[in-house]
């Protein structure tokens, strides 16, 4: 009887140590998945401020850096029609970094913002350093590919723009007029749009002049009387 109870006591000490390896790795996995996100970075927005983003992306709370899927946060914050795409990265730390790309304001009508994707927006956030189109585009594809092309434009180039004037001619049904805000003019066609670039390398050569600057054809400068 003595063996069988030796026995006995040896089984339920290998039970309580089994159970207590269960308890110990099951504590362990459960504390890994609550464990909150401890930080997080946010970069690429200009527009969008980090505190909608994080409101946006639902992590305001802080919620568990495991469950977390970075599927989602993207999904989600994609919905903004400001945001073009967004890189999820979590790193160790429970830190998850977001790196945000927003499309590009190219120009405003009188009460909309007009986006390198072609989506006009109210400007709730009053958006005042980018050009204003003083009148419409009609063609649909001219429309779209002024937007195209304004995209490309130097953004320290796009903020010297005042406003954007569509002044097709006969010959030139791309052709555009732009009031810089140092006072000179531009007549600019979308197919040489990336000549504007170079628009502070041209205006130093008027030296302190105002002029009348020819991007569409001749590449030329009347200087202003």
């Amino acid at each position: 009887m003595a063996k069988k109870k030796k026995k006995r006591v040896f089984k339920i000490k290998n039970i309580l140590i089994l159970l207590g390896i269960v308890l110990g790795i099951t504590s362990i996995i459960y504390y890994a998945l609550i464990m909150p996100i401890k930080n997080i970075y946010i970069d690429g927005n200009n527009i969008l401020s980090d505190n909608e983003i994080i409101e946006l992306s639902t992590l305001s709370n802080y919620p568990s850096f495991l469950l977390t899927k970075s599927t989602e946060i993207k999904t989600k914050l994609k919905k903004n029609p400001y945001i073009e795409n967004v890189k999820v990265k979590k790193k160790l730390g429970n830190i998850i970094e977001l790196h945000i790309k927003e499309y590009t304001p190219i120009c405003m009508t009188s009460n909309q913002i007009i986006l390198s994707n072609g989506n006009k927006l109210d400007n709730t956030y009053n958006l005042s350093d980018i050009p204003t189109l003083t009148n419409e585009i009609e063609e649909k594809k001219i429309y779209q590919k002024f937007v195209k092309k304004f995209a490309t434009i130097d953004k320290n180039i796009l903020r010297q723009i005042s406003e954007i004037e569509y002044q097709p001619v006969e010959v030139d049904k791309e052709r555009f007029l732009l009031y810089m805000n140092d006072g000179n003019l531009v007549y600019i066609t979308l197919t040489k749009i990336n000549s504007l670039n170079k628009y502070n390398q041209i205006k130093d050569k008027l030296e302190n002049h105002l002029g009348i600057i020819y991007l569409d054809s001749g590449n030329y400068v009347e200087i202003k009387k």
